[in-house]
């Protein structure tokens, strides 16, 4: 919604970037290592090691609804193969079960956490009974209900109290091994040294994702050179996918829009038009 009002009424040239693209990726390249070594253990000879170097993946959708539609290792497509190896891993089988689920039922894995997905979609939190089936406690990002806010919250407190400790210290080195995954300052590193770079952006559509409205905004493939970026064809997302993302686009298109105009019946209608939200709220009787 942030990068939508930018680039349509912002006057200003924005790409929005998230990071979930990376954290799948890696996910899905520990899958396919479990697979591949099928209960090899380090150690063995015959135990082969597998990293996102070795996985390269296609993904399309919208921020926080984005489908890995093609993956590949040693030029096989691996898609249809992840839902077995999600299923027998020992950690993602219980802290990703929402994103199993989805898996199972529309047949590609996505980029969001098990309690971002969730906040999306009107299947897995319309009843609290029902969500500890869904939700891992692990950690907050696996769903943990206002975990969100409350791990906002600790940072802040923590922020204030520890700043002075930071400024106090020396200053940390930044060096090619410990640079993070994080697209921005690779982005302006190719803008400024041509070096091209290949990421996930989130753009707005114009035709990219060709069963998707065009003034929407998609997180797709893009690269990224001295002459700024590009973003090539995706056509159309699989049609369960992109349903799904058409729900959520709407509520986007109205929330923008009632931002932008200070419009309170269309932040109502964004409200109501919600997934997760028309799953558990009832509407009230207006007063008379």
């Amino acid at each position: 919604m942030n990068t939508w009002a930018a680039n349509r009424y912002g006057g200003v040239r924005c790409v929005g970037l998230c990071h979930g693209v990376q954290g799948g990726h890696h996910q899905i390249a520990e899958v396919i290592k479990l697979l591949v070594n099928d209960g090899r253990k380090p150690g063995d000879p015959r135990f082969r090691e597998v990293t996102t170097r070795d996985v390269d993946i296609v993904c399309a959708g919208i921020n926080h609804q984005t489908w890995y539609i093609q993956i590949l290792f040693e030029g096989e497509d691996w898609t249809r193969r992840l839902l077995e190896g999600f299923q027998r891993h020992p950690v993602y089988s219980k802290t990703e079960k929402v994103r199993i689920d989805i898996l199972r039922r529309f047949g590609y894995y996505t980029t969001e956490s098990n309690g971002h997905v969730s906040e999306y979609l009107a299947w897995y939190r319309k009843r609290p009974e029902e969500i500890t089936r869904w939700i891992d406690m692990s950690s907050w990002i696996n769903g943990e209900t206002g975990g969100y806010l409350r791990v906002c919250t600790e940072g802040r407190n923590w922020f204030e109290t520890d700043f002075p400790k930071w400024l106090a210290e020396e200053a940390p080195r930044y060096t090619p091994e410990t640079r993070s995954s994080e697209h921005g300052s690779y982005i302006i590193e190719s803008l400024e040294t041509g070096r091209v770079y290949r990421g996930h952006f989130n753009v707005v559509n114009s035709g990219c994702i060709t069963n998707l409205p065009d003034d929407a905004v998609v997180e797709v493939p893009g690269y990224v050179d001295r002459n700024g970026m590009s973003i090539p064809k995706v056509g159309n997302l699989p049609l369960g996918c992109a349903a799904i993302c058409s729900a959520s686009i709407q509520v986007q298109r109205l929330s923008v829009e009632a931002a932008v105009r200070g419009d309170v019946a269309l932040l109502k209608q964004a409200m109501m038009l919600d997934p997760l939200v028309g799953a558990r709220a009832t509407r009230r009787r207006s007063p008379r």
